[in-house]
């Protein structure tokens, strides 16, 4: 029997919002993992910035630490290399993690600390009511643009790629059992993991209709994920057809594989006076 990962807190996203299959397919993963043993619930810590995406920290019933916006890349790295034995999920909107945050996500991607990061990419600061961010399209009106975005739109995916992230991936929460699969598959992989996920905000910029009628698993046609070029001219594909999937993986040495030596800095003393503090604090 799956464990129940719904907490008491009522749910305030818009209805009909992404964030919802976002969530379904949060606790679909993390159940299947625990029931096939390849985690423990309790060795799970999530963590979230600021924003509607945000929330998700008080809808799932695990361990986690809520962030300020921006810092979930770092936040998660700190736990990582504190305890390497914890799986760690980190939550982010397109503007937490592509504009205040972009200098920490970059920085774990490169550095390949074995972490996952969700981002919730609606293209519109929604929790403010309507501002462009760095993934709204040119000729984007919002509230603090009336007359259209003039900026051309940041590429998330080559963003990703060219700063080193060993797992690169897209989804959309309109097709669920496919997104639960890549946050599957992006935590069991051994290093930096990112998923772009295609998630429409239906009160400032609703795109769940335009989403569903371009949208195709790159993964089924036979995408190579081995290989960098490819994947950085399949995620130019954004008219037409978008491809949602793993764009690119690979495996190498982990940042805190490399500088713990298979420590676990929080209980061997590895950090001076660390223990001092976690003892307080308890």
């Amino acid at each position: 029997m799956s464990p129940d990962l719904d907490t008491p807190v009522e749910n305030t996203w818009c209805p009909g919002c992404g964030d919802f299959g976002i969530l379904q397919a949060v606790k679909m993963a993390f159940n299947e993992l625990h029931e096939a043993d390849e985690v423990r619930l309790e060795n799970l810590v999530i963590s979230s910035g600021i924003g509607c995406h945000a929330k998700i920290f008080d809808y799932v019933k695990v361990n986690g630490f809520y962030s300020i916006h921006g810092r979930v890349p770092a936040t998660i790295s700190g736990i990582k290399i504190a305890n390497p034995e914890l799986e760690v999920v980190g939550f982010s909107g397109d503007g937490d993690a592509y504009n205040e945050g972009v200098s920490h996500l970059i920085h774990a991607a490169r550095r390949n600390v074995d972490s996952t990061m969700i981002v919730h990419d609606n293209r519109v600061f929604a929790l403010t009511t309507g501002q462009f961010t760095p993934t709204s399209p040119k000729g984007f009106k919002g509230k603090s643009t009336p007359g259209g975005s003039i900026e051309r739109p940041l590429n998330p995916i080559h963003l990703m790629l060219a700063n080193d992230a060993s797992f690169v991936a897209r989804g959309f929460p309109g097709k669920l059992v496919h997104l639960k699969g890549l946050i599957k598959d992006a935590i069991r992989h051994p290093g930096f993991s990112i998923i772009n996920v295609l998630q429409p905000c239906v009160t400032f910029y609703n795109l769940w209709e335009y989403y569903k009628e371009r949208v195709y698993d790159l993964n089924e046609r036979g995408h190579d994920t081995s290989d960098l070029q490819e994947a950085w001219k399949k995620s130019e594909e954004n008219d037409d057809e978008i491809p949602i999937g793993v764009f690119y993986k690979e495996e190498r040495e982990t940042f805190e594989g490399l500088i713990t030596d298979g420590k676990r800095p929080i209980q061997s003393g590895t950090a001076p006076g660390l223990d001092e503090v976690v003892e307080r604090l308890l």
